[in-house]
């Protein structure tokens, strides 16, 4: 005798097995599971418009504007390098021309000056009128050639790799570590040497006792020069004057890439500097003390201060500036109790200072 269905109480014959509980029933129950399910589609659908237009609503634009603006970014940045360079080589052009026409006028000037001289003195020879019609006829011939002067420019094509530029899908203030190559090269560091270092897009500063060394891509080192002064606390790239920036103790100096030439552009005695970092237009240095202060300077036309953030906006009066970084209208604040424990993270909004962001993250070694 077949078994009844499954449902309690309910002696009909099964009819089939349910695809939701997997038990024998009759036909009334499988069709009141089979209702049972259907009803459930309803709020699927509604869940499916809500999403629909929550789809539609999304600003899809302002995430894909935001992404331009970075590529943006790096396309006015290679314009600027091609237009640096393009701005590079005329000047040496004109500097060759410029460099003949100065030579061929300071020779006019000096025969100018003999035959002023020998009509002055009202006595000259014979020697003296074939050497200075010799000088002359050279002169013109000097002159003549200056207008003949071509020149061969030899250009390289440049070479756009499609590598220069990678797209890589992150949540929003994500941080990926495993997006960081392997160890390329370990640079030793002789004892005496001072920890910061920066870059730009062609070198590394580091300061490699008793040198101020500037290494290639390769961690070559291409340039280096003595470094006369004391201990370097912080150093940056300012963009805007084509310079690094190195913090010593009392002092601010310029470093030329190219030169290697180092300039004190600020001095400060009764206060020792700590960090520092750049936006395009602004300087933004720290002091080493406790209740450090913030000054900013203007890059351009001359490094000037022109304003000075102090405790309690900066930092606590116990609490030290560790580090300062700029990104796009903030100031990231590193700050840290004099001694041990607690490391502090402030964003500051450069234009409302009013608008203070902080972190706390434990540390457990001693600030040095």
């Amino acid at each position: 005798m077949p078994q009844p269905c499954s449902i309690k109480d309910c002696t009909r014959t099964p009819r089939w097995v349910c695809d939701c509980c997997q038990q024998n029933l009759c036909l009334q129950h499988l069709n009141e599971h089979n209702d049972l399910l259907i009803s459930q589609l309803n709020p699927l659908t509604l869940e499916i418009k809500a999403l629909e237009d929550c789809l539609q609503a999304l600003n899809i634009q302002k995430t894909i504007d935001n992404s331009r603006e970075k590529l943006e970014e790096w396309r006015d940045d290679c314009y600027k390098k091609i237009d640096c360079l393009f701005e590079q080589k005329c000047r040496e052009l004109d500097q060759v021309i410029n460099e003949k026409v100065d030579q061929q006028r300071e020779e006019l000037n000096r025969i100018h000056l003999k035959i002023t001289e020998l009509i002055d003195a009202q006595e000259t020879s014979r020697q003296d009128i074939d050497l200075l019609t010799s000088t002359i006829r050279q002169l013109e011939i000097n002159i003549n050639n200056i207008e003949q002067i071509c020149f061969t420019i030899v250009t390289s094509p440049l070479v756009i790799d499609d590598t220069f530029i990678f797209i890589k899908e992150t949540t929003e203030h994500e941080l990926d570590l495993s997006t960081l190559s392997p160890v390329y090269e370990t640079i030793h560091r002789p004892k005496g040497s001072s920890g910061p270092l920066t870059c730009n897009d062609r070198y590394l500063l580091i300061h490699q006792h008793p040198n101020l060394c500037l290494y290639d891509r390769e961690m070559n080192i291409v340039k280096q020069t003595l470094w006369r002064y004391g201990r370097i606390w912080d150093m940056c790239w300012s963009s805007t004057l084509g310079r690094f920036i190195v913090l010593e103790q009392n002092n601010i100096y310029l470093i030329n890439e190219n030169t290697m030439s180092i300039n004190n552009v600020h001095s400060m005695k009764d206060r020792d500097w700590g960090a520092c970092t750049c936006s395009d237009t602004v300087l933004f240095t720290s002091t080493n003390e406790d209740g450090s202060s913030i000054m900013e300077f203007i890059l351009f036309p001359a490094i000037e201060m022109i304003r000075e953030w102090k405790y309690p906006l900066t930092c606590a009066k116990d609490e030290i500036i560790d580090d300062i970084v700029y990104n796009n209208g903030n100031l990231a604040l590193a700050c840290a109790f004099k001694i041990v424990i607690w490391l502090f993270l402030r964003i500051m909004d450069i234009n409302n200072t009013q608008n203070i962001i902080n972190t706390d993250q434990h540390e457990n070694t001693a600030h040095g």
